[in-house]
Formats: C-alpha cells, sequence, structure tokens
C-alpha cells in the first residue's frame, strides 16, 4: 500500500552481520543489508509511494553500523507517514547545502545589476559584502547562516567602523531573502538578529564634513584659476548639485537661453528606472562657469573634462585635503541647505527640492506636479551672488591694480 512499510520485526543483529554470506539480507520494515561480499555491503530501504517502488540508500557498512541505519530508515517512515517522498527530502537538502553564501551573493548581485548604475561595475553595492563578509562566511551554506555566526564575522568592524557593518549587515539581509526566493531554508531574520546581539555602535555616525556656510565666499574666491577642479568645484557649490552629475555635465545639458540645467535621470543618485531627470535653475553665475569652461577645460562635450573622461570625484576631495581643509566637496550641500534655513524663508519643500532631495509620500507627489524651478531660482540666484561677492570683488581688486 502506498506510503506504507512493512511490519518491523528487527531480524538482523550486529553481531550477526558480519558472517553473512554476500547477497540480499533483510531486517524488517523494508530495510536491507545487501552485501557484495562477506566484508562489505549497503544498507536500503525499500518502500512504496503513490504506487511506485523506491529503493534508497542508507550508507556502506560496516562504516553505517545496524543502529545507524535503523534511525535513518525510521527518520524516512516517518517522512512517508507525512505524506513526504524521503528521497526527495534528501535530495533537496543535499541541494540546500550546496548553496554556499558566496555564489547566492553572487547570484543575488547579478540579479540587481539592472537596477544598478553602470549595472554595478563601480561595485559599491557587492564591495561591502566582497571584503567584510565572504572572506568569513562565504564557504557557509547559506542555510546555516545564523545570528551568531554573522556577529562573530562583523563584531570588530561593528565596533571600528559601525557604518561600513551596518552596510554589510544590510545587503547581506538582501542575499538572505534572495536565498529565499530561490526555495531555500533559511533565517530570514538572522541579520535582524544579529544587530540585536551587536547592540548600539559605540562610534556615532560621521557625516561628511561640511564648510560652515558663512566661510564659502571666501573658498570660492580661491578658486581662481581655469582648471576643471575649480570651475567644477564652483559649479558644484553654485547648483548645490551632487559630484557625478557635476563631474558629468556635458554642453548638450545646459539651456542657456533659458538658464536651466537639464540633468539626466541616469545620472541622479537613486536606483535605475526609479529616478527622473531634474532641471536646476542657473544663476549668471553658473551660467559665467560654464562660458569659462566651455573655453579652457571642455573635451568631447564635457564641460569638466579629466584625464580620458570626466573630472573624478577623488580629484575634488584630494584638492580640498591640500587646502587643509576638513570639508569635502558633498558638505557644501549642507552649507546651502542651512543657509537656506538661516538666511531665507525658503519653505521645506523648496530647499529640500533644491537638493534634489524627494518630500512628500508618493500621493503628495502625484498632486504636487511642481518642481519649484522658479522658486529655486530666486533663492540659488540669491546664493550665487552671497558665495560669488568676495571672488567678483578680488578680480576687480586685481583689474584696478
Amino acid at each position: 500500500m502506498d506510503g506504507h512499510m512493512p511490519r518491523l520485526s528487527n531480524r538482523l543483529t550486529s553481531l550477526a552481520l558480519r558472517p553473512l554470506p554476500a547477497g540480499k539480507h533483510l531486517d524488517g520494515g523494508g530495510l536491507y543489508l545487501i552485501k557484495s561480499e562477506v566484508e562489505f555491503g549497503r544498507w536500503m530501504l525499500r518502500y512504496r509511494q503513490f504506487g511506485r517502488r523506491r529503493d534508497m540508500g542508507l550508507g556502506g557498512w560496516p562504516a553505517v553500523s545496524l543502529s545507524d541505519a535503523r534511525r535513518k530508515a525510521d527518520e524516512a517512515r516517518h517522512q512517508l507517514r507525512g505524506g513526504q517522498d524521503p528521497i526527495a527530502v534528501r535530495q533537496a537538502k543535499r541541494r540546500t547545502h550546496l548553496f554556499l553564501l558566496r555564489d547566492v551573493a553572487k547570484d543575488c548581485f547579478d540579479a540587481r545589476k539592472s537596477d544598478l548604475r553602470g549595472e554595478g561595475m563601480a561595485g559599491r553595492w557587492f564591495s561591502p559584502l566582497e571584503l567584510h563578509v565572504l572572506p568569513k562566511l562565504g564557504t557557509t551554506p547559506v542555510t546555516q547562516i545564523s545570528q551568531i555566526a554573522i556577529r562573530d564575522a562583523l563584531a570588530q568592524m561593528w565596533r571600528e567602523k559601525p557604518v561600513t557593518a551596518a552596510k554589510a549587515l544590510e545587503r547581506l539581509g538582501i542575499v538572505m531573502k534572495h536565498a529565499a526566493a530561490m526555495g531555500l531554508d533559511v533565517d530570514l531574520q538572522s541579520t535582524a538578529k544579529a544587530r540585536l546581539l551587536l547592540g548600539k555602535p559605540r562610534h556615532q555616525v560621521q557625516h561628511i564634513p561640511a564648510m560652515p556656510w558663512i566661510d564659502v565666499p571666501a573658498f570660492y574666491a580661491s578658486l581662481s584659476e581655469t582648471s576643471s577642479t575649480h570651475l567644477a568645484l564652483r559649479f558644484l557649490i553654485l547648483t548645490g548639485v551632487r559630484s557625478a552629475p557635476v563631474r558629468q555635465s556635458r554642453f548638450d545639458q545646459m539651456d542657456l537661453d533659458n538658464c536651466v540645467w537639464t540633468v539626466p535621470a541616469e545620472v541622479m543618485k537613486g536606483r535605475v528606472g526609479s529616478t527622473s531627470t531634474f532641471r536646476v535653475p542657473l544663476s549668471p553665475e553658473a551660467v559665467r562657469v560654464i562660458e569659462m569652461a566651455k573655453a579652457s577645460t571642455a573635451r568631447n562635450g564635457l564641460l569638466f573634462a579629466g584625464g580620458d573622461g570626466a573630472i573624478s570625484d577623488m580629484t575634488l576631495s584630494m584638492y580640498m585635503k591640500r587646502q587643509g581643509l576638513e570639508a569635502r566637496p558633498h558638505g557644501f550641500r549642507t552649507s546651502l541647505r542651512v543657509w537656506l534655513a538661516e538666511q531665507t524663508d525658503a519653505s521645506r519643500e523648496v530647499a529640500e527640492t533644491t537638493l534634489a532631495h524627494t518630500v512628500g509620500g508618493k500621493v503628495e507627489r502625484a498632486y504636487r506636479r511642481t518642481d519649484f524651478l522658479e522658486q529655486r531660482r530666486k533663492y540659488l540666484e540669491a546664493w550665487a551672488q552671497f558665495v560669488s561677492g568676495a571672488a567678483n570683488e578680488t578680480a576687480s581688486n586685481r583689474r584696478a591694480a
């Protein structure tokens, strides 16, 4: 009968196994010892399910003892009574153990490439896993990844570099969800439980250093050269746009007649497909920087060329570091935001939109179909007048001299 085994009788004894001749020897309940020769054999469990006879190997004798073979047979019978096929259950377990964390992580990364900038070639998505998780846990079957293992792998970094550790933990959580989608029996709460075990980071999150807005005019005035570095930093300060769109800005994105820079969706921060183009109002000072770049640093359509392509983010950061400054290029967005809050009457919506931040929920944004372009223009022109005042005054003094 399907799902049933012959009645157990335990005919065999451990002492009687060795002298048994070659052949098939029934213990009971479908359990056989099949001896190919006197000294060696293999255990087999025979059962029927859905009208089909199945033979399930339980290991070689004498490596697997009679008691071990009976225990394995009992487990299989229990699965059979529960409507499961013991062979299928074992195969599933074996497949599960073949999926190492490093392989699942790579598969997860490959699946997400289309959503990442440049298909993740910059390495920002995968590197937290590659550098900080996989060296310690990569060869572990993903089904065996526990909160204890995760905690032990990230404990030191959690103390010393909590931001990096948190990013690695977040990426690992995505990999575990990917493993679950593959049908693997993983603990989806393992990363959350590991976070609880790790506790609160000892070091507070360090934000990117920003220059106080009151000091920006003096720094702007020091950017007196017509090099890509100086002009790119000027443009970044004037527009409040992130480094990547500034560095990759092109002439064909600039509408100088209407004083608008249209930043393509593909260079805006966010997942591919979830961003849209962003219009930036250009102040007269920003237009002047564009004209200077056109005459001095432009190449192959890029405003701020460097090497074989656009100027690098590292070039801008290192320039500020060499000037003895703690502030970094990205920090000028903070300088602008604080100035808007302290020195203008700009609403929160306008101020946040100036920085290309998402404001409000999906429903609110669906009804508020404006990018506040002209409102932002007023404040960015005032900002440009503020930061360039010292620079223009210096230039006037030089001409007078």
